[in-house]
């Protein structure tokens, strides 16, 4: 796997790919991780690069190490600041699914002018796309729009660490998020890619994140395949 020359280093990079993997079930809890030399070979780095990659994850609760036993995760879900509840992905691999994301696309795109793009970020913006699959079967598609700025972004980005994570690196806030859920018919490209039937109508997720003086900094919009799996939501009273 290619990783990316720019700001962050090396470790901290496999650090969160590997984090990533915990917390979408890649790497189930109780299981080990890949051992040292294989992580060595699939990042095409060092001994010491990969030894603080599992150092910073065994620092965080994600893994622990044992003698001549491999690493072994024993933690699987984050903490964030935005929300005391489990993530939908969480609650899935608490469940014992696995899920897959990729990143499919970072541009900068023109947007239409009677769109809520172009309402939100004017002519132009940064449009994100990502799919997320369930056991290995296409499950939800997103499309990100961010404010302009991060004309350097890249997928290499993306692919070492969370969006948001990403965001609040490059001092874009996230102070308050609004999501609303309808049911809709997803546009052609997101059938194709969901390997959906035309005109399939899916739950549809929209999300706005606003920074501290109430401005919208990202719109997504997302597209779940509830004959797979529902959207669920625990509450803990």
């Amino acid at each position: 796997m290619s990783l990316s020359r720019k700001d962050k280093p090396l470790y901290m990079q496999i650090a969160n790919i590997i984090k990533d993997r915990i917390l979408h079930g890649v790497y189930p809890i109780g299981l080990n991780i890949p051992s040292e030399p294989q992580l060595e070979q699939e990042f095409n780095v060092s001994k010491i690069t990969v030894r603080g990659a599992i150092q910073e994850l065994v620092q965080e609760g994600f893994l622990e190490k044992g003698s001549g036993k491999g690493t072994k995760v024993i933690r699987n879900t984050s903490s964030s600041k935005l929300s005391k509840w489990k993530k939908f992905t969480e609650i899935l691999v608490d469940e014992g699914h696995q899920i897959r994301k990729q990143w499919l696309k970072a541009e900068r795109v023109y947007n239409e002018v009677e769109s809520e793009a172009f309402r939100l970020f004017g002519e132009r913006c940064i449009r994100l796309e990502r799919i997320y699959s369930l056991n290995d079967i296409p499950y939800v598609h997103y499309t990100h729009y961010l404010v302009n700025g991060m004309d350097d972004l890249d997928l290499l980005d993306l692919n070492a660490q969370s969006l948001y994570e990403l965001l609040e690196e490059r001092s874009v806030s996230l102070e308050k998020l609004r999501d609303e859920f309808s049911v809709a018919v997803p546009p052609p490209d997101v059938e194709e890619i969901l390997l959906l039937d035309k005109k399939c109508p899916l739950l549809k997720r929209t999300r706005y994140s606003y920074d501290e003086l109430g401005k919208v900094t990202e719109y997504s919009v997302g597209f779940y395949n509830t004959e797979l799996q529902n959207y669920v939501v625990n509450y803990e009273v």
